[in-house]
């Protein structure tokens, strides 16, 4: 593992020496440039396997970050120091890699330039014999070990300065990204939590009572259907109240599942996706796999209601009969897809439902993307670890 991450990091260093050029061009547009360079380097760093916060949001483009980014003390505090730090180091990087693995090639293959007749020269030395070219070649080995030494700290002292800038400025703005992770963790768990309340509620009282009324209507029928015959307007109002009080008994039904279906709670979530494709008004092809027994309530509730806007879109503005579900469920995370081939041209909206969906799924971890070209259909993606991160 150390070995893999030394190599990323003189990776990373030979690429950065490479774009030198590029990050000098950039000098001319600063300071647009030094949000863009500072969040790549960031993403550098993290894949070095050093701990750095994205400060872009996934779901914004880079002029949608960059814009109110510039409006910001944070950039003027991080990201130009950061930027400054690329382009110098970046200088360095170059010159070493440029001038060490070049002078370590030439030394190494001096033997092979000898025999073309070309005395591969690196800085003074000159080789005048084989021998020497010979002797050359432990000299390259070495040069290169010491250039690639040098990469190595230069790209850990990109990490110092990175962490420096960014810790010292923004300890405040750390602390309230932590604080407002916890805080939305512990309302997601208080909404899962008064959902289920009131489902229970629910079912085992007023849907109780609507029960009892029903029957009680039906056995009034039956007493006035018995009765002499000027009780028939007697039957007819309790025939009418008896269908009253069914539709209102159907939609609390339908209420109550909305706020949480029993069947999740009872029998999991590959079940209740099954009883809601069932009940869908589309035909609905489902491939489910996986066990998803090890999912957390708050993971399979928020796939559950996910599927279901889905599913509610699709019949509402798609302008097709049929849809398709995959659903992978595993001992880490959880994957559902749920495709039409409708007209497409979804989006994700502020105030929307699937933005709110999508903000749920972000709760527990995951996420939910939408892929819908006009005409082509729509694909709605949504992941999440199969525990909360909280």
């Amino acid at each position: 593992m150390a070995q893999i991450r030394i190599a990323r990091r003189v990776l990373t260093e030979c690429i950065a020496a490479m774009a030198f050029p590029i990050l000098l061009l950039s000098i001319l547009v600063a300071p647009v440039s030094a949000p863009v360079v500072a969040e790549t380097d960031r993403s550098r760093a993290r894949w070095c396997g050093v701990e750095t916060m994205p400060l872009k949001p996934s779901d914004h483009s880079w002029a949608q970050w960059v814009a109110p980014r510039l409006r910001s003390r944070s950039m003027w505090r991080t990201d130009l120091p950061v930027f400054v730090t690329a382009v110098l180091l970046s200088a360095l990087s170059l010159l070493v890699a440029f001038f060490g693995f070049i002078g370590a090639a030439a030394l190494v293959f001096s033997p092979v330039f000898w025999l073309f007749g070309v005395a591969a020269q690196v800085g003074p030395f000159t080789p005048e014999s084989v021998r020497e070219t010979l002797l050359a070649m432990p000299a390259g080995i070495v040069l290169g070990a010491v250039t690639t030494t040098v990469l190595t700290g230069t790209s850990f002292l990109r990490d110092l300065l990175l962490r420096t800038f960014s810790r010292s400025r923004d300890p405040d703005l750390l602390a309230k990204l932590e604080e407002l992770r916890t805080s939305r963790a512990s309302l997601t768990a208080a909404f899962e939590f008064e959902r289920q309340r009131i489902e229970r509620d629910l079912h085992d009282g007023a849907q109780q009572e609507l029960v009892a009324v029903v029957m009680r209507l039906g056995m009034l029928e039956a007493t006035a259907t018995a009765a002499a015959a000027d009780q028939e307007r007697i039957v007819r109002l309790a025939r009418q109240a008896q269908a009253h009080a069914e539709r209102a008994l159907e939609r609390l039904r339908d209420t109550v599942r909305d706020i949480h279906p029993r069947e999740l709670s009872d029998l999991g979530l590959i079940a209740a996706v099954r009883e809601l494709a069932a009940r869908s008004p589309l035909r609905v092809e489902l491939n489910s796999t996986g066990d998803d027994a090890q999912l957390s309530s708050p993971t399979a509730t928020a796939v559950y209601f996910t599927v279901s806007e889905a599913l509610t879109n699709i019949s509402k503005h798609a302008g097709v009969g049929s849809a398709r579900i995959d659903l992978r469920c595993a001992t880490t995370d959880v994957h559902v897809r749920v495709h039409d081939d409708g007209v497409g041209g979804a989006r994700i909206h502020a105030g929307s439902g699937l933005a709110g969906l999508r903000e749920r799924m972000r709760s527990v971890g995951g996420n939910l993307e939408i892929l819908s070209p006009p005409g082509g259909g729509t694909l709605v993606v949504a992941s999440a670890p199969s525990q909360p991160p909280w």
